[in-house]
């Protein structure tokens, strides 16, 4: 039996966690999907864990593994590193246990999420431009100072906090078949849910998914064993971990049907949709599994059994939300993007705002531009974001204005569904 196999957290274990737990976290709702199930065909249901406290899943392996921790253990406080959602787990455990907490994270870490895991009580510490990097530092702080490691997924009690989340979910699947979709990080939380799922509903399909700017499972699993990832580029930063566990990733191997991979512009659709249809926050690593099944044939499902989506995480810069969701509606036609140019006279620009507002659309921004557009002297450009309801509104607005003699050129052409 490997070292691996020999640690690796068993149903008990994560059954312990559970009790452990029982007056700490929010058991969170499973709420039907009942557009995207419409969109895909399915029985799609959300495991919202981007309603728990601290606002994800981390708090459960966050919390278990410092009430384990002996009375000499929790003296010295603990350390740990983190893209934002395990640092603020980690801050809000060490505050319910009453002990010190030193989280690192990376210099491009998300406000929110350092603020929050501030005001959990944490020391803060930013250091390094990713996740791996911070842990490095991290470690060495640790060596300085004594402080209890709190790794956010290599460690067999975070497994099986996180794995908890698998004794929720099995009473929504059947006793053959259902499919689970699950983001993947480091692979803490895949893992905990398939050691769980696998001993409670054998058959299960479960599928991980990864940012495809940082695919480090998929590339380990080639190699056959833990392999980093060289650089990281994603929205999703809860997920950007360039190296996965020497634990979990023998887990995942062993347990999961399929890992898959999904691109920014799908996690931002994604955001969109959850937010649009669900009136949920979700974070890019929260959406990417509901990414996933947007994408037309990445993940296969059976319409006739439930697909539970792991929507684990909705810590989010609200700035950077608003800029998805211009960017989202700009691609579904909801933001027209536009151009056109006027004779440079007083009083030529009124015409073309009144024909704009006379098909119902709204001016969201104007700009004037001339030189760097080459245009004739005589004439100025004008660029603007027009509100519509849908893109069928939004090419009668542009047809009135060019039979009206205003030539216009459109940018960000609608590319997804609402």
């Amino acid at each position: 039996m490997s070292v691996e196999r020999a640690i690796m957290p068993t149903l008990d274990a994560i059954r312990a966690a559970a009790a452990t737990l029982e007056p700490i976290i929010t058991k969170t709702p499973m709420l039907p999907a009942e557009r995207l199930s419409q969109d895909v065909g399915g029985r799609i249901w959300y495991k919202a864990e981007n309603t728990q406290r601290a606002g994800s899943f981390k708090i459960r392996g966050a919390y278990n593994k410092i009430h384990s921790l002996s009375e000499a253990e929790r003296a010295r406080g603990v350390i740990a590193h983190s893209a934002g959602n395990h640092a603020q787990g980690v801050a809000l455990a060490a505050r319910l246990h009453n002990i010190k907490a030193t989280v690192v994270m990376p210099e491009y870490a998300p406000l929110a999420k350092i603020s929050a895991t501030r005001n959990f009580g944490a020391e803060v510490v930013l250091h390094g431009a990713s996740f791996d990097d911070a842990g490095a530092y991290a470690r060495q702080l640790q060596a300085e100072t004594g402080a209890t490691y709190v790794h956010a997924f290599d460690d067999p009690a975070v497994i099986a906090g996180q794995g908890t989340l698998g004794l929720e979910i099995a009473p929504y699947l059947p006793e053959h078949g259902g499919t689970v979709i699950v983001p993947i990080g480091g692979g803490g939380m895949m893992s905990g849910i398939a050691i769980a799922l696998r001993a409670l509903k054998p058959s299960v399909r479960l599928v991980g998914v990864q940012a495809a700017g940082c695919p480090s499972i998929a590339m380990s699993q080639q190699a056959g064993h833990p392999v980093t990832v060289p650089h990281a580029s994603t929205i999703s930063d809860g997920i950007a971990v360039k190296r996965p566990g020497d634990l979990t990733l023998p887990i995942i191997t062993d347990l999961v049907d399929e890992v898959v991979t999904v691109d920014d512009n799908a996690t931002a659709r994604a955001i969109v949709h959850v937010l649009q249809h669900n009136r949920l926050v979700v974070e890019g690593a929260g959406a990417v599994g509901v990414a996933a099944l947007l994408e037309s044939g990445l993940i296969k499902i059976n319409p006739d059994e439930p697909t539970i989506i792991m929507l684990c995480g909705g810590n989010i810069d609200g700035n950077f939300l608003a800029r998805i969701i211009e960017q989202v509606l700009v691609k579904q036609g909801r933001y027209l993007r536009i151009r056109t140019s006027v004779s440079d006279r007083p009083g030529n620009l009124a015409p073309l705002i009144s024909a704009i507002a006379a098909k119902g659309a709204n001016v969201i921004d104007i700009g004037h531009r001339r030189a760097v557009w080459q245009l004739p002297l005589d004439r100025v450009g004008i660029e603007m974001i027009l509100e519509v309801r849908d893109e069928d509104h939004g090419q009668q607005v542009i047809e009135h204005l060019e039979a009206l003699g205003y030539h216009v050129e459109r940018f960000g052409h609608r590319v997804w569904p609402v």
